[in-house]
């Protein structure tokens, strides 16, 4: 069930009543939320249910076993259980394919044709990334004395609840779980609607329209037929991807957070202005900041993080940043992209310590610097979208062969709407927070007629700058 369409309209409108009707019995509403977030769930295949309450069943299970356990020895044993568990499935689902495909080319490298191991084409659940590393943040924190076991009806709503469920953000049970369990004590007068408008309108605007449009004018056509286009279009497909999968993504998860709002509950934010970032390390303090902060504290610091050596801080930067790229999808083409993340990191970092060494601030602070800094860094940022999105190793390959050798053909997709969608969707990011904020205080001043009106032609620009039917969000397939 997507979430620009009539069919998830009258779903949540259905659950919004039920919701509030619900709000002074938490046990009641505990139960009827649980069975709407998996009639949610099980609209895109029901037989996946069973792996989200596998999910629930393991996870909530080991967080009761850990927590009372006294012998560090049964915790960390019940501890790995459950991370082979978790990790096992997900292994499965996502990844069995990937590597049998491997495998089997290495074995026709080596001239042998018969591979041990056959595909067998295994259909990847919706969410089973996001909901994998709730439930194994969920373990680990009650292993680590940060987070008592919830009761099974909590955590299951926890993991399951609708507006997450699919394609984030990656909410922790220290966020989400004591608002489920005082979910008794919210109140429909204290929802901020403002903001929850801002977010569901300005999410649909983002994805409905320039996510689409600059998908169908020139990211399609180009990363579909990679040999046949010109250095120039080749680029501003690179930007358009960038443009695309923001403004697809952080839409997504804009109407996510602002329909968790309407229903009393507060995620965490998951995108700050990425494009405005001035260095790899601080474009993932703005990109999908629930799974970098995830990433962070569950993979690279119990690596060691920054202790130790130089080495040690390189070696836990790449394999914290390519496991992120293999987490995003099961390709060879998502390992470079993390391995292109993870190097200029490394890169930023020995600069950044070669200047303080010299006496001088981390980064230089002059006007002209600082933009230089943002353009080097959206560019690698681009560099690596290339990797992201070609459908095979070769294309994404051939694609930046053209980009540096073809630059001597004619461009027909790099058209003035394209570049103006692009400069928009970036130059947005530009904007001051407390302009932004000041205009949803004036809408909230608003009188009820105004503001009605203005939603009402908010939605008719959406549906007519908006294509025909509605694609799929692209961090479904994650």
């Amino acid at each position: 069930m997507l979430f620009p369409t009539i069919d998830f309209a009258i779903f949540f409108a259905v659950v919004f009543a039920g919701n509030w009707l619900l709000a002074n019995s938490p046990t009641r509403w505990k139960w009827f939320t649980l069975l709407a977030s998996y009639v949610f769930y099980a609209w895109y295949d029901w037989r996946f249910i069973f792996l989200l309450m596998a999910s629930t069943v393991i996870n909530a299970f080991a967080g009761r076993l850990i927590f009372p356990a006294r012998s560090e020895r049964v915790r960390k044993r019940v501890l790995r259980l459950a991370l082979v568990a978790n990790l096992g499935l997900l292994g499965f689902f996502k990844y069995f394919d990937f590597g049998a495909a491997s495998i089997d080319n290495i074995f026709r490298w080596l001239g042998v044709h018969s591979a041990p191991i056959s595909l067998i084409n295994i259909t990847v659940p919706v969410g089973i990334s996001f909901f994998t590393f709730m439930g194994m943040s969920y373990v680990i924190d009650i292993y680590r004395r940060s987070l008592e076991p919830s009761s099974f009806i909590d955590f299951a709503v926890y993991l399951s609840f609708f507006p997450h469920l699919l394609s984030g953000p990656i909410v922790r049970g220290s966020e989400l779980l004591p608002q489920i369990k005082r979910s008794g004590e919210r109140d429909a007068d204290s929802i901020d609607l403002p903001a929850a408008v801002f977010l569901i309108f300005g999410g649909l605007f983002k994805k409905v329209v320039l996510s689409s449009y600059i998908s169908t004018a020139i990211v399609q056509p180009v990363f579909d037929s990679p040999s046949v286009h010109s250095g120039p279009e080749i680029l501003f497909a690179a930007y358009g991807y960038a443009v695309q999968i923001y403004c697809d993504f952080s839409g997504y998860t804009d109407i996510a957070i602002g329909c968790a709002l309407l229903l009393g509950f507060r995620f965490p934010q998951n995108f700050n202005a990425p494009y405005t970032a001035r260095s790899l390390q601080d474009f993932w303090r703005r990109w999908h900041m629930t799974l970098s902060h995830w990433l962070r504290d569950y993979l690279y610091i119990p690596l060691g993080g920054s202790r130790g050596s130089r080495a040690s801080l390189y070696r836990n930067l790449m394999i914290t940043m390519v496991l992120g790229g293999l987490w995003h999808g099961a390709a060879w083409t998502f390992v470079i992209w993390g391995a292109i993340h993870g190097t200029a990191q490394c890169v930023g970092h020995f600069r950044r310590g070669r200047r303080v060494a010299r006496g001088l601030p981390p980064q230089s602070e002059r006007l002209l610097a600082v933009w230089f800094q943002r353009a080097v860094t959206f560019h690698i940022v681009c560099f690596g979208w290339i990797f992201f999105n070609a459908q095979t190793l070769n294309g994404a390959f051939t694609l930046v062969s053209r980009l540096f050798t073809t630059w001597g053909q004619a461009a027909p997709l790099v058209r003035w709407p394209v570049v103006f969608v692009i400069v928009y969707a970036v130059g947005m990011q530009f904007i001051p927070r407390p302009w932004a904020n000041a205009t949803r205080f004036a809408f909230a001043r608003m009188p009820l007629v105004a503001k009605g009106v203005i939603l009402a032609g908010a939605l008719l620009i959406i549906t007519t700058l908006g294509p025909p039917g509605v694609a799929p969000f692209i961090y479904y397939k994650f």
